[in-house]
């Protein structure tokens, strides 16, 4: 196998070749032969700064060829390998761009887990980090070299608004702090990070993978999202579309965020500069690279047809690359729906045309500034560094002998260890949400709830498995999974394999029979099989979706199950009392005429690959089911906006979306999920009955598993706003904590939830700023998001306002001299040029000072003081009146000091002088 690292040897070859280049000491390292190695050799420097001495040595057509997701460029001379941006691993390994110029290969018999919904369902961080480490693990595994083609478009965080929308399964919640809560794990857990996010020292410096964030922002709807535009005002945008990318950013720092295919208030997503550059980089935080969705770029001319404000012209080929780069767009997933254009044949030319963008006038600099974001990352991987030196590749290689894995059946689905399988069953266990479990009468016996089911360890035993889904010839994984040849295959278990195994394991004389219930089509009940369910002891009927129902491009319009699904479980609970229904979906589904005839109603989105032994271990109590619904169970698509209207607030003529402003009848409520034991809350108090805005409180509660067997709940922390005006249009509640609570039965525990009251503010348009409302807050512990499930309140009150402190310093650097020429930044300086950092303070409010874009600038506050320092004096200099200077070859790091408040905030920018 070739090596993707730099030999001694190579080395060596590299400092000759680049001798012209004026390596000085202050920029390399001796190495053990007495060459120097270049700087972006040298793991003494930081990432960045490494990233910008190699790409200082690139021609701008090179730098160019850097920027495609399909792939990147080999630049030998450099030791650059070509490497694949756009891979897969939304619930498990799935794709690795291994071609240039087409769509990634999908993999071959790599583990697939339960999607995200299911995961959402789990209500469960720690299990959320536990099946993205492994997946983090896999990808290790199977990259080319276990080091290249490492950054994963994945985890789908936008929220499950309306479940019409085709790709509702690749969600974790419709809402914020749920979203946040579980899709930060599964970037800490991809990227070899700590439940913290900071990096395992185990990885020594180095992360494991990288994780993209998407879509950003509210693409929601698939009839329109290559040239819809999602309008709404700026408290939406933030309080709703955008606070989970907020959330995650601060909690788990991902690599990239993924641009959307639509327009938001009429701009194209891919351009822009507000959402990309002000929201993620100034506001958020976001220190990543920025891709486009594939391809979006192309959507700006061929979809939008956009024409941006005050421009003469709707953009051209050249003009939209041009535009999405300057915005912030560091990368252009150039497949998908695409033409021959894309950056690595466009932005040199670009560049030659001086066209001027929203952000000034169009130079390499543009180029620079994101080919740095694209090296820093595949730098922070350790692919430039020598592979004995970087954990996850030489741990990927104990696992699997290097070269050994191929992308066919010939793998022998050798990746599929048992540990991959057990979580891809632990998951699917704590997925499942069993949402009704009423007594029936069982003969000769008290009546007691059907499940779990009671099988006799011996004696005739009937149970049959009812649907076409249960026991399908190729079982649906969800989007984005993996391919399974035969060795697949046998790792799978359906519904109808993973039940009859149970209940044979308790008693082999039972019989578990398997009855399709529907014609070929699904269209048509089949009344023999129907008929004979009546005699057996129990009777499962599994209902589904799949991607024939709706999938990414197509939406639903209904909420019905497809095909006779409905009229098959009525029927059958007509037919036999000891019904079970289980629905596998991709979210809501239409109930009302089955609900009431069958006595226990179970769901999970698609379960992964081991959904029957999921599903078998929840029906015969081996697992006590613990989930709990990421979503508002509505009736009927009858009760919603129109799927292209991206209000979330009541209106005249509309009810509003989630459970956070839709007070309209549900079939479940958010948050709902059974057990088979039972819970009970009491003492529920709040540490303070006032409280400052910028403090926090605790809720304590006792909690007492009453219920005959262990089990776990998932109690739920809601604050409300009931003094609000009406005019404010205010939640009726919000999540605001949640806490998993596992007891023996009789046992008791304490239970604690802390609340900052600034999590709770609300943005205020008219001042540009969160504020916290004053007044009454009522905190209710919750076993869902119903009024009637309120187990007990705690009321405090908030006084005072928010006093904002520094979160975000960002600068955007570049010379005196650039001013005039309408040059918005740099990397790349010159020996005796003056540095303007142009900072941007943003404040805990949302307040931003400083520099925010072209034309755009507002004075730091009175009282803010700043302050520079560099790491290498002897590049950059930092004088006592504050001037930064480039005074010598090489890479530094400028660090800015912000102090307001009585609280510090840093940022940081790198300057590289040639």
């Amino acid at each position: 196998m070739r090596k993707q690292v730099l030999s001694a040897a190579m080395v060596a070859a590299l400092s000759c070749a680049l001798a012209a280049q004026a390596v000085t000491s202050s920029e390399a390292s001796t190495s053990s032969d007495g060459t120097h190695d270049p700087t972006y050799l040298n793991n003494s420097y930081s990432a960045e700064e490494r990233a910008a001495d190699l790409v200082s040595r690139m021609t701008l057509e090179e730098k160019a060829s850097q920027m495609n997701s399909s792939r990147a460029a080999a630049i030998p001379r450099l030791g650059v390998a070509a490497y694949g941006w756009w891979n897969e691993a939304a619930h498990g390994v799935a794709r690795e761009q291994t071609t240039d110029n087409s769509n990634p290969p999908i993999l071959t018999n790599t583990t697939s887990y339960p999607v995200s919904l299911s995961l959402g369902s789990t209500w469960n961080p720690s299990l959320m980090y536990q099946e993205a480490s492994l997946i983090g693990d896999e990808a290790r595994d199977v990259v080319q070299g276990n080091q290249r083609d490492l950054d994963f478009y994945s985890p789908t965080v936008n929220l499950a608004r309306d479940p019409r929308w085709g790709r509702n399964d690749e969600t974790f919640s419709e809402d914020p702090f749920l979203t946040t809560a579980i899709a930060s794990p599964f970037v800490n857990g991809m990227e070899g990070k700590d439940e913290n996010g900071k990096p395992l020292r185990s990885g020594k410096g180095y992360l494991k993978t990288l994780t993209t964030l998407k879509h950003f922002a509210a693409n929601n709807s698939e009839f329109n999202r290559r040239t819809g535009s999602s309008d709404m005002d700026d408290r939406t945008l933030r309080e709703y579309y955008t606070a989970q990318f907020r959330g995650i950013i601060q909690q788990s720092d991902p690599g990239s965020i993924m641009s959307s295919y639509n327009r938001v208030n009429g701009t194209p997503t891919a351009a822009d500069v507000y959402l990309t550059d002000t929201l993620a980089r100034k506001t958020f935080g976001f220190g990543g690279y920025f891709t486009s969705d594939c391809d979006a770029i192309y959507e700006i001319q061929a979809g939008h047809k956009w024409q941006p404000p005050g421009y003469p012209h709707p953009l051209d080929e050249i003009e939209r690359h041009a535009f999405a780069n300057s915005a912030g767009e560091d990368l252009d997933c150039n497949q998908g729906y695409h033409d021959k254009f894309n950056y690595a044949n466009t932005l040199p030319t670009a560049v030659k045309r001086a066209i001027t963008t929203q952000t000034g006038l169009y130079t390499e600099n543009d180029v620079d500034v994101s080919v740095v974001r694209l090296f820093t990352a595949r730098i922070r991987l350790g692919e430039f560094d020598d592979e004995s030196k970087v954990p996850w590749v030489q741990q990927a290689r104990q696992r699997l002998a290097p070269g050994t894995w191929t992308n066919s059946d010939a793998n022998r689905a050798v990746t599929q260890t048992p540990e991959r399988l057990a979580m891809a069953r632990k998951a699917a266990d704590q997925s499942l949400v069993l949402l009704k479990n009423e007594a029936v009468q069982t003969p000769g016996k008290r009546t007691s709830p059907l499940l779990p089911l009671r099988v006799p360890k011996h004696g005739a035993y009937k149970i049959a498995v009812v649907g076409p889904y249960a026991n399908p010839d190729s079982m649906y994984l969800g989007g984005y999974s993996s391919n399974q040849g035969a060795a697949g295959k046998a790792n799978q278990v359906n519904g109808y394999q993973g039940i009859k195994a149970a209940v044979h394991a308790i008693d082999p004389e039972a019989t578990v029979d398997f009855l399709p219930g529907l014609s070929a089509d699904h269209s048509t009940v089949v009344a023999a099989d129907v008929a004979a369910t009546k005699d057996y002891d129990a009777v499962v009927v599994y209902a589904g979706t799949d991607n024939k129902t709706a999938d990414e491009d197509t939406d639903r319009t209904s909420l019905a199950l497809p095909g006779a699904q409905s009229q098959l479980i009525e029927q059958v609970a007509d037919a036999n009392p000891r019904t079970v229904a289980y629905l596998e979906t991709m979210g809501q589904v239409d109930v009302r005429s089955f609900e009431p005839k069958v006595s226990a109603l179970l769901w999970s989105s698609y379960n992964g690959q081991r959904k029957g032994e999921g599903l078998a271990d929840v029906l015969l109590g081996r697992h006590n089911p613990s989930g709990h619904l990421p979503f508002t169970w509505y009736r009927s698509v009858d009760q919603l906006p129109s799927i292209a209207d991206y209000g979330i607030r009541p209106t005249s003529t509309t009810q509003g979306r989630t459970y956070q402003y839709f007070a309209g009848p549900v079939s479940y409520p958010f948050g709902h999920g059974l057990g088979y034991s039972a819970f009970r809350y009491s003492g529920v108090s709040v540490d303070r009955s006032s409280v400052d805005a910028n403090g926090r409180v605790t809720v304590t509660a006792r909690a007492t598993n009453t219920g005959r067997v262990a089990g776990t709940d998932v109690v739920q922390l809601y604050a409300a706003t009931p003094d609000s005006k009406a005019s404010q249009e205010r939640p009726i509640k919000r999540l605001a904590g949640f806490e998993r609570v596992t007891l023996k039965p009789g046992r008791s525990t304490t239970v604690q939830m802390s609340v900052k009251m600034a999590d709770l503010a609300f943005y205020d348009e008219s001042r540009s700023r969160y504020t916290v409302d004053q007044g009454r807050y009522d905190l209710q512990l919750a076993s869902s998001a119903a009024k009637s499930d309120v187990l007990g309140l705690a009321t405090t009150r908030v006084r005072g306002s928010l006093e904002p402190v520094p979160s975000v310093v960002t600068a955007n650097p570049r010379t005196t001299s650039d001013v005039a020429k309408d040059i918005p930044r740099r990397v790349f300086y010159a020996t005796g040029d003056v540095i303007d950092p142009q900072l941007t303070v943003t404040l805990s409010d949302d307040q931003i000072f400083g520099y925010v874009t072209k034309g755009k600038s507002t004075v730091l506050p009175a009282g803010m003081t700043v302050s520079y320092r560099s790491n290498r004096p002897q590049v950059v200099d930092v004088s006592g009146r504050g001037e930064v200077k480039a005074t010598g070859s090489g890479a530094a790091t400028v660090t800015a000091t912000v102090r307001y408040h009585g609280s510090t905030e840093r940022g940081t920018f790198v300057v590289d002088v040639r």
